[in-house]
């Protein structure tokens, strides 16, 4: 049977249902009471055609519901449409008696919240992957007022990780002859370092010395799911306002480079958030640029630290840091520290084993690193090799990190190990460099001296 011929039947279903509603729109403004009844009739159906234009139908309210009324869903979503007590504990029972695969399937179907169904459905819908992820990105708004619709996002989360795994993600190169609607994209979601207009984009990617990769889903069309930017370079860089004005810093030719650095990397869509793309997406950069540029020997991030400067801000009530550690932390309120030699000298002897100390020795209530950009790549398998004194000197880098920013190093031979490490038992893989200069700092914790 001709799969192509189904398929466009099936959209010219879907579209003729939303001309027909365009010819003859609902009156009414919708409510969640009008959701709900079409999120049962779609259940209720038992056609793949009638269920594509009833889920169309269904996200169509949806996206017009005001923010009260995507609450009250959501919380209807949470009573109505969770998994049978009364059945879990009938397939129970009838498991206990039998204890054999076909009760046991019949226990997981039981178990299993009827909205989990109800997603697959929608996802039927012209464009329904990304409306449904833009509809998790609405739940996700609500769930520190509404902690307990966390069950609904466990279920999207379940269903996007199979819906968004490794085997279904495209990569594409970023570059000035992109689609424009694309390099648009590209701009507004840029997270790390501010795209400022399209003259600062295309010094970012159409230099010899730039490469820009995203990842795409099928599903989700032009929309980018997360994309690297990368600068090739001459060693390990240091410092970022140079690679953000398109200085080449001898580099004349990309043949000349032995670094790949990734500068920036940004996920796009907040309704995807938790769902690890990150990983592959460096993994297989690194791959391309290996069969691109093989005299490449290091490949390497060039990192903010944000939350940095907070927690330096409380290391200030710290009784436990020796005087001269707090004065000099002081400093730090005086405008533009960084100029004045003596200020910048002496924040740079107490920050940086601070900075060690925060990165390597500081967790959070998992036993993982408190930064989440040191457990985003220590997860990945890269060493904390170096920390970078006034390497982003820009109003967002001084607030965030003062200024630091930070080398995760990626040896291809070590990936494993270190992953394997940090995933078993938290192991933070980083360089004899910063391995000293935390030392040093939990020296001058117990009020030691340090040479």
């Amino acid at each position: 049977m001709n799969m192509t011929f189904l398929q466009e039947m099936f959209n010219s279903i879907t579209q003729r249902d939303a001309l027909l509603r365009r010819k003859h729109p609902e009156t009414l403004t919708p409510d969640h009471h009008q959701l709900v009844k079409a999120c049962q009739a779609l259940l209720a159906s038992d056609g793949e055609a009638s269920s594509i234009a009833l889920a169309s139908r269904a996200l169509a309210i949806y996206q017009r519901l005001s923010e009260g009324e995507k609450r009250q869903f959501f919380k209807r979503l949470a009573d109505d449409f969770a998994a049978e007590p009364q059945q879990i504990d009938s397939a129970y029972q009838a498991y206990q008696r039998a204890r054999d695969n076909h009760t046991l399937q019949a226990l997981f179907e039981a178990c299993e919240p009827r909205r989990q169904e109800l997603f697959r459905r929608l996802n039927l819908a012209t464009d329904g992957t990304y409306d449904l992820v833009k509809m998790r990105e609405d739940l996700l708004q609500l769930l520190r007022e509404e902690p307990n619709l966390a069950p609904i996002d466990d279920d999207f989360a379940h269903l996007f990780g199979s819906w968004f795994n490794r085997g279904f993600l495209m990569l594409k190169r970023i570059d000035w002859n992109t689609p424009a609607s694309i390099l648009e994209k590209i701009i507004r979601y840029e997270a790390v370092h501010e795209i400022q207009d399209w003259n600062d984009l295309r010094r970012r990617l159409d230099a010899r010395d730039r490469r820009c990769f995203a990842f795409f889903h099928p599903a989700i069309g032009d929309e980018p799911l997360i994309f690297v930017e990368v600068a090739l370079h001459k060693g390990l860089p240091s410092r970022i306002q140079p690679i953000l004005a398109g200085v080449e810093d001898g580099l004349a030719d990309p043949d000349d480079a032995d670094t790949a650095a990734f500068f920036g990397i940004s996920n796009c869509q907040t309704g995807l958030r938790g769902i690890s793309f990150g990983n592959f997406l460096i993994k297989q950069v690194v791959q391309e640029l290996s069969q691109e540029l093989p005299q490449l020997k290091y490949f390497v991030t060039l990192s903010p630290v944000p939350g940095f400067a907070q927690w330096l801000a409380e290391q200030q009530q710290n009784a436990q840091w020796p005087d001269s550690i707090r004065e000099a932390l002081d400093a730090l309120a005086t405008p533009n520290w960084q100029q004045d030699k003596a200020h910048e000298e002496r924040l740079k002897t107490a920050i940086r084993p601070l900075a060690a100390h925060y990165l390597v020795d500081q967790k959070n209530r998992h036993g993982l690193p408190l930064n989440p950009v040191a457990r985003f790549h220590l997860g990945n398998g890269a060493e904390l090799h170096r920390i970078n004194w006034l390497g982003d000197v820009s109003a967002k880098g001084m607030k965030q990190a003062a200024g630091l920013m930070v080398n995760y190093l990626y040896v291809l031979d070590d990936i494993e190990r270190n992953h394997e490490n940090y995933t078993a038992k938290a192991t933070v893989a980083c360089s004899s460099e910063v391995r000293d200069l935390a030392r040093r700092a939990r020296k001058l914790a117990k009020g030691e001296t340090t040479k």
